[in-house]
């Protein structure tokens, strides 16, 4: 059997993977909740914000390099 067929390997990944997408939830949760004069919702919905769009993906693609590096140790 191949290495990455193992059982214990696949419940490895998607216990890391579920952990990764709860961290990175809190993480933009918090951010929300740091910046409460901004509205992210209606900024980004409703005005169309591109910039903060911008500056939010970036904090996405950080956070996720945080958290993947976090997670690998």
């Amino acid at each position: 059997m191949p290495d990455w067929l193992k059982l214990e390997q696949l419940a490895a990944v998607a216990i890391y993977a579920f952990l990764g997408v709860v961290m990175f939830g809190i993480s933009f949760w918090l951010l929300d909740r740091l910046t409460p004069s901004i509205n992210l919702r209606k900024e980004l919905l409703e005005d169309e914000n591109t910039a903060l769009a911008i500056v939010l993906a970036g904090c996405s693609i950080a956070l996720g390099i945080v958290i993947a590096a976090a997670i690998q140790g």
